[in-house]
């Protein structure tokens, strides 16, 4: 006489077979045992392997956006491996092993123009393919592979590492309507129809990384929505996160402008910064403004943050800076005693210039619909009183006389108007101030939100499947 067998629920996989008689009874669940154990023992394995993965990071100028997640990922016990050009010799950083390699190759001068940027990427790709194969060569297979592929390092790593599971840092697709290229129309001159057709072909970076890509982050939503839905489905948004420890409120912060003049929150200190002083940060509109500023506010400080360089546009045509350019235009309308009081300080370091947005009484923010800069967040925790571009990134985290103050982006007088509204108004500039932190608070601050996010993005990415 037969009874039901006992099985584990998978009949494919169960020791003991999906039917057992009376007299393999007690064989039968001694195999059922072993199953069942056999398959807890590979359920915790798969759980110890998750949490201690090898992870490769990819960035030209490591850590970048990696600058926090890449430790955390150290601490929690997996093993973090770093390719980077930035370096010349193999070292450590916070437990990350740091590789060098060397980017072999240069442009072409005869190409096409409209394929110049992709060939700089192929190259910089090949690069790291080649570091790439020497690593695996000693032993090393990641798990998981997170990369900015901006400048088109991680292009043929799948090659090299079939199974792993890459991560893209998504900053920004280039388009030709609504974006920051057909935005401006000082600068949009010269421009040709051709160029929905150059900018499809500066895209290939993009969605040749799209095929290989298992998922990707941005930052902002502004920024995860200028890519294609075809793969903007992957992105998930989230923040590289702010330190709200480090960037906050000090009514004691002051801040060395030079050995005869040191700002306190006592003084009137107006702020702008950039990494570099470029009409996609709004440096035209902010030096047409000056004068006007100048006059309305006799004893204001204004502080100037930026290199000459472009990090973004290219450079004036006639070969000088885009600064020296725009004062050369203004400094007429500027008696020397006011421009005594505007201080260009240069790139600073990163303290200073979080005292300077503690000293500051009123910073201005101006970008063209693109990549948000971290500053403005960096600002916002610190509880600064912030008058911004009416331009979309920004409405993101400004919500006009909430957290800050919106102005057109191309509107001198504006600017300088609704600055002397903010500065005349203690009321309003703390209202704002303590508005604009609770915001990065809620949504942005980097141990209690971003970096848990974080973290659990790389481990979805682990758990999605792997497709050589």
């Amino acid at each position: 006489m037969r009874r039901e067998g006992i099985v584990c629920g998978d009949r494919r996989k169960c020791y003991a077979g999906p039917e057992h008689s009376d007299k393999k009874r007690v064989l039968a669940e001694y195999k059922l045992l072993a199953c069942r154990a056999y398959t807890g023992i590979m359920q915790f394995y798969n759980i110890i392997k998750l949490f201690h993965m090898n992870i490769l990071i990819i960035h030209q100028n490591f850590p970048g956006q990696y600058k926090h997640l890449s430790p955390a990922l150290v601490r929690r016990g997996d093993r973090v491996v770093a390719l980077t050009p930035k370096v010349k010799e193999r070292s450590s950083w916070q437990g990350v092993d740091i590789v060098p390699y060397k980017i072999v190759g240069s442009s072409s001068k005869e190409i096409h123009s409209w394929l110049r940027d992709l060939e700089t990427k192929v190259i910089r790709a090949e690069s790291c393919f080649n570091a790439a194969i020497q690593l695996r060569d000693q032993g090393f297979s990641p798990d998981v592979i997170l990369a900015h592929h901006g400048w088109g390092e991680p292009m043929f790593l799948k090659d090299v590492w079939p199974m792993a599971r890459i991560g893209i840092y998504c900053e920004y697709y280039y388009g030709s309507e609504n974006s920051d290229t057909a935005f401006d129309p000082e600068f949009r001159k010269g421009i040709s129809e051709k160029e929905p057709i150059r900018l499809r072909l500066r895209n290939l970076n993009n969605t040749l990384h799209f095929d290989i890509a298992a998922g990707g982050i941005s930052p902002t939503l502004f920024q995860a929505n200028t890519f294609p839905p075809s793969f903007r489905d992957k992105i998930h948004v989230i923040h590289d996160g702010i330190d709200t420890a480090h960037a906050c409120p000090n009514p004691d912060a002051k801040l060395v402008i030079s050995q005869d003049l040191t700002l306190s929150r006592t003084d009137e200190v107006i702020s702008f910064v950039n990494r570099n002083l470029e009409p996609y940060r709004g440096c035209h509109t902010f030096f047409r403004a000056l004068p006007k500023i100048l006059r309305n506010r006799p004893n204001a400080h204004i502080v100037v943050v930026g290199g000459d360089g472009a990090s973004y546009g290219g450079p004036p045509p006639d070969g000088t800076t885009w600064k020296q350019r725009f004062i050369d235009e203004v400094r007429a309308d500027i008696s020397d005693t006011d421009w005594q009081r505007v201080h260009f300080t240069g790139l600073i370091s990163y303290d200073k210039f979080i005292s300077l947005l503690q000293v500051s009484r009123a910073h201005i923010y101006l970008t063209y619909p693109f990549v948000l800069s971290w500053s403005l967040l960096e600002t916002m925790s610190a509880g600064g009183a912030i008058l911004a571009s009416d331009t979309a990134p920004v409405r993101e985290v400004i919500f006009d006389d909430e957290t800050g103050l919106l102005t057109d982006f191309f509107d001198t007088d504006a600017l300088a108007d609704n600055l002397n509204r903010l500065l005349d108004d203690a009321g309003l500039r703390s209202r704002l101030g303590a508005a604009a932190r609770q915001l990065v608070l809620d949504r942005f601050d980097l141990e209690k939100t971003c970096l848990p996010q974080q973290l659990q993005w790389v481990d979805a990415l682990a758990q999605t499947p792997a497709h050589p």
